[in-house]
């Protein structure tokens, strides 16, 4: 019905680039209708992987936050032609910015609130930091690859994203200071959960993290913790994500 499209996620988003496109906008911000074709991709595949995710639809309030985060700020300058398009990109390292379509799923599974904390374990280039700290209270974010790290950070501080708090360390740890948390977001893939997140995870909280060895399938798993401690896992799509390492 036309009455539910105008409300839909995909087409709010959209609204809200076209609104800044009016006035001249477009001549200052080249990549607004790349942005908007961003946002239409990530939502036909959401339909396309919805049994399988759970998640036909993305929330008004994640497709809002890929419309605004400039992506082509966060990849290397040879691959800005390429910043909009649905595929991953080297950031230099042997690391890479995921495709904006799983930045979209993993956030709306992360079901995040304004209020929450967030645990990132894997800053890369601080696109998916970018985007939570559009959405909650604090982002925390810990990279191993030093040289990464350090200008993720930079460039989040650039961009005035004052609630994200990033720093150099070992993501098997997490981060005992700042926790609990209410929601963990791992990009990068673990044979297993590693205990401490799980430790550092409040009762009712959600994790959305890759699992599988390099040389297997990886599989996206959400988990929430329940109030025994353990956690349910529903399994959702086969991805490929870079390894998470360590510093010993």
């Amino acid at each position: 019905m036309p009455s539910e499209n105008k409300g839909s996620p995909v087409l709010r988003a959209l609204g809200l680039v076209a609104a800044l496109a009016g006035g001249g906008a477009e001549a200052q911000d080249p990549y607004l209708r790349e942005r908007a074709a961003m946002l239409q991709e990530i939502a036909a595949l959401a339909k396309e992987t919805g049994v399988e995710t759970g998640r036909p639809v993305f929330s008004a309030r994640t497709m809002a936050a890929m419309s605004k985060v400039p992506r082509h700020l966060f990849v290397p300058a040879p691959y800005g032609a390429l910043a909009y398009a649905n595929r991953p990109l080297p950031i230099g390292h042997g690391q890479t910015i995921s495709q904006p379509y799983i930045v979209a799923l993993m956030t709306d599974l992360l079901d995040p609130k304004p209020g929450d904390a967030v645990l990132e374990i894997g800053t890369g280039s601080g696109y998916q930091a970018a985007v939570l700290a559009e959405l909650v209270a604090r982002v925390y974010s810990i990279e191993i690859i030093e040289p990464v790290g350090k200008d993720a950070a930079q460039l989040l501080r650039q961009l005035g994203y004052k609630n994200v708090e990033a720093r150099i360390g070992d993501g098997y740890d997490g981060w005992p200071e700042r926790a609990p948390f209410d929601a963990i977001i791992v990009t990068a893939a673990a044979p297993q959960v590693p205990p401490a997140l799980v430790a550092q995870l409040k009762t009712g909280g959600r994790m959305v993290v890759p699992v599988g060895a390099p040389a297997e399938v990886q599989f996206l798993h959400v988990m929430v913790k329940q109030t025994d401690g353990s956690l349910s896992i529903q399994r959702a799509l086969p991805v490929r994500f870079v390894p998470l390492t360590r510093s010993r």
